[in-house]
């Protein structure tokens, strides 16, 4: 006689929902199975010191609506989150807990709660980027003398060329240059898809120098630590906070602006359609899906609409001040 499906424990569900669906089934990347896997291991924490539970006894039925909202809400206040982490975090229970649904039947009133809870919106930021002469500032400021100076130096310059993702660079293999005549990178991005970008010929040359120290391994890290390891996604955010430290006293405004690894590739995006690179090439040089993504830089761009506004002429109208003609308008108003 087959298992009751109701006595599935949350242990085998959780197993089963990795190994069969998100591999198996959905074969999803390496970096979809790491964020549900940190997910998953904050909520167990979460429940583990909120109800004194070891993860392998907890049931389907902690899950609940409220103990979810209690989880979410300590991502935000007790961990300082953003709403887009947030909203990561519920994305991936929601991706579960649909799972569960199949296996579960008899819990569907209470998998159509959890569901049911909303993503919460949030102010997106104006983009921050780099000025031409402050993305050189920090390009040029690692000490190219040392090891990991020299490595600091090539790794912003490829991140400069590529606007690749941090991921996408801490991946790169030796064997993903191409240094013959029509020199190249070959980038793997997300959802397994590739795209090869051009290097210019300054990138190239630092590339070639780059090679002279290391290993002859095609297989090699192209930006190894000095264990010949590849860096972590924290390093090269430590490895440009030095840069930028260094780089401040030319430019004070660094120590008030939120700049990150990302800041590289919203820089090469603003600086292409600045250039007048079309908007549909730009999107297939940082690999993204549709242009649609791509139009954030446009709206960014507020060189391009003072340019635009130029070439509006300024209506000459009289100034007529607004008056309110009915009370409940004015109580409008005055909010």
């Amino acid at each position: 006689m087959s298992k009751n499906k109701l006595e599935i424990s949350l242990s085998t569900l959780i197993q089963d929902f990795f190994c069969q669906r998100l591999i198996t089934q959905r074969n999803a990347s390496s970096q979809t199975i790491a964020s549900y896997r940190d997910t998953f291991r904050l909520l167990f924490r979460y429940a583990q010191e909120k109800m004194k539970k070891v993860p392998a006894s907890l049931q389907f039925e902690d899950l609940n609506t409220d103990f979810v909202l209690k989880f979410l809400d300590y991502l935000e206040q007790g961990r300082g989150n953003s709403e887009r982490t947030r909203n990561l975090r519920l994305a991936a229970i929601r991706s579960f807990i649909r799972y569960v649904s199949y296996r579960l039947p008899g819990s569907l009133s209470s998998i159509q709660e959890v569901l049911a809870i909303p993503l919460k919106r949030f102010d997106r930021p104006s983009l921050e980027f780099f000025r031409r002469e402050e993305v050189e500032a920090i390009i040029t400021a690692p000490d190219k003398t040392t090891f990991s100076g020299h490595r600091d130096f090539v790794m912003f310059m490829t991140l400069y060329n590529t606007g690749a993702r941090v991921s996408e660079i801490i991946k790169l293999l030796v064997s993903d240059i191409c240094l013959e005549s029509k020199a190249s990178v070959l980038i793997r991005g997300k959802g397994r898809k590739e795209r090869a970008v051009p290097l210019w010929s300054s990138t190239k040359r630092h590339l070639k120098r780059w090679f002279l120290q290391l290993k002859s391994d095609l297989h090699e890290p192209l930006f190894p630590s000095r264990g010949g390891q590849p860096l972590s996604r924290s390093g090269v955010e430590y490895r440009l906070r030095l840069a930028i430290k260094k780089a401040a006293d030319r430019f004070p405004s660094f120590g008030k602006r939120k700049l990150s690894p990302h800041t590289f590739r919203h820089t090469t995006a603003m600086h292409l359609l600045q250039s007048g690179v079309d908007i549909t090439v730009i999107a297939l040089w940082l690999g993204h899906e549709s242009p649609a993504t791509t139009h954030m830089y446009v709206e960014a761009d507020l060189t391009m609409k003072e340019e635009a506004l130029k070439k509006l002429q300024d209506p000459s109208l009289k100034r007529v001040r607004y008056q309110a003609s009915d009370s409940i308008l004015s109580f409008l108003e005055s909010l």
